[in-house]
Formats: structure tokens, sequence, C-alpha cells
């Protein structure tokens, strides 16, 4: 059975400098960016120089890797935070470069590598034009790392991004990232602001927030895709709903709900999901059984996540068509053929 990898991370040397000199800098305004990447890029040894490693790597290493553990194809893009941490040249200048980079590794493995685009929303009209231009070098959708300056997608100025996503009918891969810096103290206290709890509960807000808002009242055939069993959204669909309809009949209570359906139905219809780095039986059995077999696809979060043991632990997984799970959900939703 052929496995498919969705949701593997690269970065471009450029692009690690340039963090380099952010976080020499202070960070300023992204407070996540000394605690989430300082101890990644700046470290010769260990866990971190290992990741760094393997990041810039779109050859040997990669595919090695992927040829030790039954890796067919990684679906890769561009690591969090991005080109979002930056101002808007420099974070499209960053992005254009990458999609560049990620395209020639596409057509140098065509078997092995499929990619997804980086763009730079605080420009959304150049990044909806960056969008197109990357599915023309033969990329296969756009990976969001969540919030921007501690803004997301449903506000009206990212409408440009949406619209260009809907109508090319392209996946926007949303990602996890550190927090916004509005919900960064209580994390930090206790290091919680990275994979442990802060990323999944980060870009769960995010989603929710295009969901209440009506954002796929407005893109209806808009195409998200999140990772990590949906980033914990599926366990709270019920809930959703039974809160969503007393806020229906209490509008002064909650005015800025406008979406004009349950949250489960746009999650059903406009959400699907990747395994990554929870690839473990009993949690994507149940994700399964509430959003459907055509909605999960398998990944590992290469190269942070080790390659070997979620593919081991997949092994286990007893998903109702697994090769849906790892092969033709993906093929489907991404267009790869």
């Amino acid at each position: 059975m052929k496995k498919i990898a969705i949701e593997e991370a690269f970065a471009t040397e450029s692009l690690i400098d340039a963090w380099r000199a952010m976080i020499a800098d202070g960070a300023p305004g992204e407070p996540g960016m000394i605690q989430h990447l300082g101890r990644l890029i700046n470290t010769n040894r260990g866990w971190g120089a290992q990741v760094a490693e393997r990041l810039v790597d779109l050859g040997d290493i990669r595919v090695g890797e992927m040829d030790a553990n039954g890796i067919d194809m990684q679906l890769i893009a561009i690591t969090s935070p991005g080109v979002q941490v930056f101002d808007a040249d420099t974070g499209n200048a960053l992005a254009a470069e990458a999609n560049d980079i990620l395209a020639e590794a596409v057509k140098a493995h065509p078997p092995r590598f499929a990619g997804l685009a980086a763009i730079q929303p605080l420009a959304p009209k150049t990044a909806a034009l960056e969008i197109e231009r990357a599915l023309g070098l033969g990329l296969k959708g756009v990976m969001i790392n969540s919030h921007t300056k501690g803004e997301y997608l449903d506000a009206i100025a990212y409408r440009p991004i949406l619209e260009a996503a809907e109508a090319l009918d392209t996946p926007l891969y949303i990602h996890p990232r550190p927090a916004a810096p509005a919900m960064m103290a209580p994390m930090f206290e206790r290091h919680l602001e990275g994979s442990m709890w802060g990323f999944q509960t980060e870009t769960a807000v995010h989603a929710l927030r295009m969901i209440v808002s009506g954002v796929f009242d407005d893109f209806p055939n808009l195409r998200v895709v999140l990772g990590h069993l949906g980033e914990g959204l599926p366990f709270w669909l019920d809930r959703f709903d039974r809160i969503s309809s007393r806020g229906r009949n209490a509008t002064d209570a909650y005015p800025f709900w406008t979406a004009k359906r349950l949250p489960s139905e746009y999650f059903l219809e406009n959400i699907w999901m990747s395994s990554s780095g929870h690839n473990w039986d009993p949690a994507v059995r149940f994700v399964e059984e509430v959003a459907g077999e055509d909605r999960l696809m398998f990944a590992v979060d290469y190269p942070y996540e080790e390659c070997k043991q979620q593919v081991d632990q997949a092994a286990g997984v007893k998903v109702k068509n697994p090769e849906k799970f790892y092969e033709l959900t993906a093929r489907s939703v991404f267009g790869i053929t």
C-alpha cells in the first residue's frame, strides 16, 4: 500500500537566516519566535540540530528517511512560523523564493515530492497572485501558518486570499505556530506554548473564528485542511452545535456569531484533516467516525516527529479504508496524480 504523508516541513537557508536576525533583534511583536525557534535554529547539537539539518534538505536525507520507513511521497510546506513574522515586502520575497526552491525540488523528485505554496498574508492581493503563480509552478495548495501578527483569516482584509483559493479550487492548509501575543502569558509560565498545547489550541481558535463568523457562508466552496486530527475540534462538535443554537436565541449576547448554520455543518463540509503527530488508534478512529473516511489523511509531521515511530504507530490504526487514509484522499484533495 502506498503512503503519502501530507504535513511535512522544510525551510530555506534564507528563511532561517532571516529568523536568526529577527531573534537577535529581540523579535519585536513576535514573542513566540524566541521560545519556539531560538532553541531550534541556534543550537549545534541534539534534537534541534537534527531538525534544522533536515528542514533545509530536499534531497538525500529526506528521501533516505522516506525509503527507510515506507513513505512513497511527502507533501512538503514551509515550516512554522513561515514568512508571516516579517514585514510584507520581506515576507513576499522569502515566500516567492521558497516556492521556487520547492517547485524545483518537486521537479527533481516527481514521484516522491509534492508541495504547498507559502504566502505573506500581510499583502493579501500580492499573496493571491502568488497562489496563482505557485500553482502554475506545480504546487498543490497553500500553507498558512495560522495567525499573522495576531490576526486571522476571518478578517475582511484577507478576503483576496480566500477569494483566490476558492476560485482556483486549491486547499488552504492552516498549520499551527506559537500563539498570538494575547494568548501567550499563561502558556509561557509552564512551557505550553508549543506542540504540547499552544499550537493546537491557537489553530483551533483560528478555524473556529472562520466557522462562527460566516466565512464559509461567503466562500461555500473553500477547502481548509487542519493537521493533528483537526486540532481537537472533532471532539467538540456536539457541544459547539448546542452552544451555537443557544447563541442564536440570544443574539445580543453573541453578536459576532454570524454564521447561518451549525458549526458541525461547516466542519463536515469545508474542512479536511491529517493525522500528523497523532497516529494513535483510539483518536484516529474517533475522528474517522465523526468526520468520515473521506476527510482524514495520513501525515508524519517530519522532521519534528520521528518518522519510524509515527509510521509504526499508524500501522496499528484500524481505519475503515486504509487505502483512502494513506493515499487516495490526499490525491483527491490536493490533485496529486
